[in-house]
């Protein structure tokens, strides 16, 4: 798994964007005494349920893996150029 650039701020990204599409499609409520991994798990699986990102394989179905899947297809959603892509 190698790194994207600005990782962490494309998994925030993904993460703020995942809240809101849960929402919205009235799947979670997302409390402040949520985790951040709880957030990531709950996305990650919303997503692949969704058909919107293919599933990880069976032995990385870990959180850091979550957290690169989530980046990846954060920074697929960007527009060519964004910053966060840099």
């Amino acid at each position: 798994m190698s790194k994207l650039k600005n990782e962490p701020e494309l998994l925030k990204e993904a993460l703020r964007i995942g809240m809101i599409y849960a929402e919205k499609r009235g799947a979670a409520k997302f409390e402040a005494s949520d985790s951040a991994n709880e957030k990531v798990e709950y996305i990650y699986k919303l997503l692949v349920h969704d058909k919107l990102i293919q599933p990880l394989a069976k032995e990385q179905h870990d959180i850091p893996h979550m957290k690169h899947k989530l980046a990846l297809w954060m920074a697929r959603q960007l527009p060519e150029g964004h910053t966060l892509l840099g």
